[in-house]
């Protein structure tokens, strides 16, 4: 059954792979929609073209200005294993533009890590497998070994700050409201993305 399972599950990453972009490729995408008003996933509304704008300049930003330290940078480039790092996202989701060019910035260090892209909306069988807290939460990132093809690791859709933050916030109100994420932009903000650095070093190491 485990042997069956795991069969399946590589067929479902193949084929999502088969159609992924690269991170470059989904950059180019998000830059694209926001000149067309527009945004990924079968939703059109101007919200969420809105947010796709918003997270298109995000995303140029963090480009430009995120830094990783010389204590990570050498434990990256220190990793010899050969993997896939596979990201389900969506253009209007805020999480992914500030997760996902510190994930670049990882990935530019160590020639080891192929960095893939695919739309959750697109991937309705990948995203099923990995779930969060049975939820479609993302980004997700999979970390796939290339010479086993075992998923060997999962991050997202929060680095695990940002997640004890929002877990604490709804075990006492309820629910997230407006305010806590405004409140959660502004601490991606200040964490200039050290957080998900640790993390992701954390997962390599």
């Amino acid at each position: 059954m485990e042997t069956l399972q795991h069969t399946m599950i590589n067929d479902i990453i193949s084929a999502s792979l088969e159609k992924s972009m690269s991170y470059s490729e989904y950059k180019d995408l998000v830059s694209d929609l926001t000149e067309k008003n527009s945004t990924t996933g079968p939703d059109k509304t101007e919200a969420l073209a809105n947010y796709t704008m918003l997270n298109n300049r995000r995303m140029k930003r963090w480009d430009k200005t995120v830094k990783v330290s010389d204590e990570a940078k050498s434990t990256i480039e220190n990793s010899n294993r050969k993997m896939t790092w596979l990201v389900l996202t969506e253009s209007w989701c805020g999480d992914a533009a500030h997760i996902m060019p510190v994930i670049n910035k990882v990935v530019e260090l160590n020639d080891n890590i192929n960095y893939k892209v695919v739309l959750r909306d697109e991937n309705e069988t990948l995203i099923n497998e990995f779930l969060t807290n049975g939820g479609k939460a993302i980004p997700k990132l999979i970390i796939i070994d290339e010479e086993t093809q075992e998923v060997v690791n999962t991050f997202g859709p929060r680095p695990s700050v940002a997640t004890q933050l929002v877990n604490d916030y709804k075990a006492e109100h309820g629910k997230l409201t407006p305010e806590f994420k405004e409140d959660l932009q502004r601490w991606y903000n200040k964490d200039k993305g050290q957080s998900t650095i640790e993390d992701l070093v954390g997962l390599l190491s």
